[in-house]
């Protein structure tokens, strides 16, 4: 029990980003709470924390911790609700939200599909490309992509997501393959509106820098964008989700990959662990399912 009560403390220290905010959703002190962080790194032998006045940050093994954590955390609930439900299933109203264009080829599919084996959840499926608010919009679960701001909310890993430069083969044949990325100066790159850069990591230093490109055309929506390419107008820099079939299938192609930026995270974020409903849970179950299936973008 002292061994779960630990783990439990890391968890919602590390989502909620303060030992007092931990506390109050506990229903503990802090002192508590910090009590039960010292034990558990005591335990382990290993800093997970760095905790200092102004705020809180996990290490390099705590982030790794912290993901495993998650992970048998939402385990555990979920055999607890398969153990007290038994055969009920699932029900009631499911609100989700997702990237516009993102949800409407990756998220939308997998909605039908859900709502096919749970005939009895209704869903509705806000696609926008603001950051919606969870809690005064009452969303159940959003789907989003990069990097987490929001430390109150609860998130579940569900898949990586990788970028690059592509080309239709015509425009490769006209105007050459850039082999470094300096050699986009010479290239018309099709930019997403006030995008600072291109991002590209060296495959010698494993250094990540942005590098500034320049065309005759920039949109602040990315289905122009990769439809300009397909057409052969330029090279643009697109997420795998978006071009893997015309990579897949010939229409396009990509280019310095051996300096493909890091991959982004794909993740469910919800309001809050407890009394997670099993319609909600059996969402999320869903996506990473599908996600974390490296054929999966290839073919989609």
């Amino acid at each position: 029990m002292d061994t779960f009560k630990q783990i439990s403390a890391f968890v919602d220290v590390a989502t909620r980003g303060s030992l007092s905010a931990a506390a109050r959703g506990a229903g503990v002190t802090p002192a508590i709470i910090g009590r039960r962080l010292d034990a558990l790194e005591a335990r382990l032998g290993v800093r997970l924390l760095v905790r200092t006045t102004r705020k809180l940050t996990l290490t390099f093994e705590g982030q790794a911790f912290f993901e495993d954590c998650q992970r048998v955390l939402n385990d555990l609930a979920n055999a607890e609700a398969a153990v007290s439900l038994g055969g009920v299933k699932a029900s009631g109203h499911l609100k989700v939200s997702a990237p516009a264009g993102f949800g409407r080829r990756h998220v939308a599919p997998l909605v039908g599909a859900f709502m096919q084996a749970n005939p009895e959840v209704t869903v509705y499926l806000n696609l926008s490309d603001r950051l919606v608010d969870l809690v005064n919009e009452g969303i159940d679960c959003a789907v989003r992509i990069g990097e987490l701001t929001d430390s109150s909310l609860v998130s579940v890993r569900l898949g990586e997501m990788r970028r690059m430069v592509v080309a239709s083969p015509a425009y490769l044949v006209a105007r050459g393959v850039p082999r470094h990325p300096a050699d986009l100066a010479g290239h018309n790159c099709l930019s997403l509106g006030q995008q600072r850069g291109w991002i590209f990591r060296d495959p010698e230093s494993g250094q990540v820098d942005t590098w500034k490109v320049g065309g005759s055309f920039a949109c602040n929506d990315g289905a122009v964008l990769h439809e300009w390419a397909l057409a052969g107008r330029g090279l643009a820099w697109r997420s795998l989700w978006e071009v893997g079939q015309d990579l897949q299938e010939g229409r396009l192609t990509s280019v310095l990959d051996a300096w493909q930026a890091p991959p982004m995270g794909i993740y469910a974020v919800f309001p809050e662990r407890r009394h997670l409903s099993l319609r909600v849970r059996l969402f999320i179950d869903l996506l990473k399912e599908t996600y974390s299936r490296p054929a999966y973008w290839e073919l989609t």
